[in-house]
């Protein structure tokens, strides 16, 4: 009996709180919920409609007519195809690759943790490392002009034939072109000119670490003073070269030369009379030829000019060199690491002529370049396809005679030396199967660990089209 009392007094109550909704007088409050529940009804149906037509790979035909189909999909791969060249051309911080959901090439690299010693005062230079190659290399140093030749022409990098060529891959005791190469006296020197005060100090540097700026193409980025010991800062040569170009604008940039002509730790040296007029070719000459340069010194470090060096280089050399019983180290690709895919994106994104990259990639093949197979055991390096923004050399008989060799392909067909780093390693080996070359190819990732990313100011200028 107590609930049919609750019962009448239950249902009116009801009864008004629904009589209040339907009145005339509504707030307008309630008026806009009622619209928007009305409005999502009406939507569900097509919102279904579009979520199975999208999921069944399907066209709306009723909404969309084909053409109009395709102008948006056109325009969604373009925007896609940009992005991605934007991301390949300007690639963030790496080591392991993330992928994005849905993003097949958008990914984001970071550095990974190594274990390099603590302090520089401990270090003692290997005396039991492997008995590396031994000969004796001599250079090129001028050519006269050919008989029965009208025009000659003086060539930084000289003119080796095809038979020189062939001969200069065998690690023997010999003569051959490795840049520097001046013509007969009353021809203009061939370029990458020094003062000769510059030219006296760099024959001193013993152990050096090089980076080089030419068309103002990068601002300076000196190394982490903080993470440099002080032997390192009194014994390691730090030198950056620049041409005149960069160098007024680093002054403009609030850089300016102290009395040594340093920034920082950073040695300024001016390379005058540059021997092309592609900028990316230029700068290949610090890169591959310090054991031309800095003629005393057993080891040295690149680092190209969009890095800034976060650790000592003598941790470094003892990390990469020391400790693997190496004698050149190099990091792989963040992510290609078969040169056929090197090729396709450098055509792809219209990194040179793509005519002379075809004809680079034909003669390269011809002589015996294969494919990368990561499946096999014996395949002789973890990727064909370098990073080669930052180099550890010792400077042996053999890795003098590799980054000769590297520099001639730079120098012969295109600028882009990760498309001749695969071949020039492996006609190396397999010429001289006897006399190994000791080569550490470590991990992208290790790369970032010791040297910070950052963009360049501007993109060098391109290369004149053959």
């Amino acid at each position: 009996m107590g609930v049919h009392k609750l019962l009448p007094a239950v249902v009116p109550r009801r009864g008004r709180r629904l009589g209040r909704i339907f009145r005339p007088a509504l707030s307008f409050r309630s008026w806009l919920l009622l619209l928007a529940l009305l409005c999502l009804f009406s939507f569900a149906p097509f919102g279904l409609k579009f979520a199975i037509l999208v999921g069944h790979g399907g066209s709306m035909e009723s909404g969309i007519s084909s053409s109009q189909q395709l102008h948006i999909t056109g325009d969604v791969e373009r925007f896609n195809k940009e992005v991605e060249q934007q991301q390949l051309q300007h690639s963030g911080y790496g080591g392991d690759a993330i992928k994005a959901p849905g993003r097949k090439h958008r990914r984001q690299h970071f550095p990974c943790e190594i274990g390099l010693s603590e302090k520089v005062d401990y270090l003692i230079e290997p005396k039991d490392l492997r008995n590396f190659t031994q000969f004796s290399l001599e250079y090129v140093t001028m050519e006269e002009k050919p008989l029965g030749v009208n025009s000659f022409e003086s060539k930084f990098g000289g003119h080796p034939t095809l038979e020189e060529r062939e001969k200069s891959f065998h690690a023997l005791n010999q003569t051959l072109h490795c840049g520097f190469v001046k013509g007969n006296p009353g021809f203009s020197n061939t370029g990458f000119d020094f003062d000769e005060k510059d030219r006296a100090y760099m024959s001193t540097c013993q152990v050096v670490v090089s980076s080089c700026i030419f068309g103002n193409s990068d601002f300076l980025r000196r190394p982490t003073s903080k993470k440099i010991s002080e032997y390192s800062k009194k014994n390691v040569c730090f030198v950056m070269f620049v041409d005149e170009q960069t160098l007024s604008k680093l002054a403009l940039d609030g850089h300016v030369l102290d009395d040594r002509g340093s920034v920082g730790l950073w040695k300024v040296v001016i390379a005058r009379n540059l021997p092309y007029k592609d900028m990316r070719r230029t700068g290949k000459v610090p890169k591959f030829l310090s054991h031309r340069i800095f003629p005393s010194s057993r080891y040295s470090i690149w680092l190209d000019s969009k890095m800034r060096l976060n650790a000592d280089p003598m941790l470094i050399i003892e990390y990469f060199l020391w400790r693997t019983r190496s004698e050149y180290a190099i990091s792989n690709h963040y992510d290609r690491h078969c040169v056929w895919e090197e090729v396709l994106q450098n055509k792809r994104l219209n990194k040179y002529n793509q005519t002379a990259i075809d004809e680079q990639f034909n003669f390269y093949q011809s002589d015996g370049l294969r494919k990368f197979d990561p499946s096999d055991p014996n395949t002789p390096l973890p990727s064909y396809v370098p990073e080669g923004s930052f180099i550890v050399r010792a400077h042996t008989p053999m890795s003098n005679l590799f980054s000769c060799l590297w520099f001639n392909e730079v120098d012969r067909f295109t600028s882009r030396d990760q498309l001749s780093f695969a071949y020039t390693y492996l006609k190396l080996r397999r010429t001289n199967p006897n006399q190994p070359f000791y080569l550490n190819m470590f991990k992208d990732c290790e790369r970032r660990a010791i040297a910070k990313l950052f963009r360049h100011r501007v993109f060098p200028s391109p290369p004149p089209v053959p």
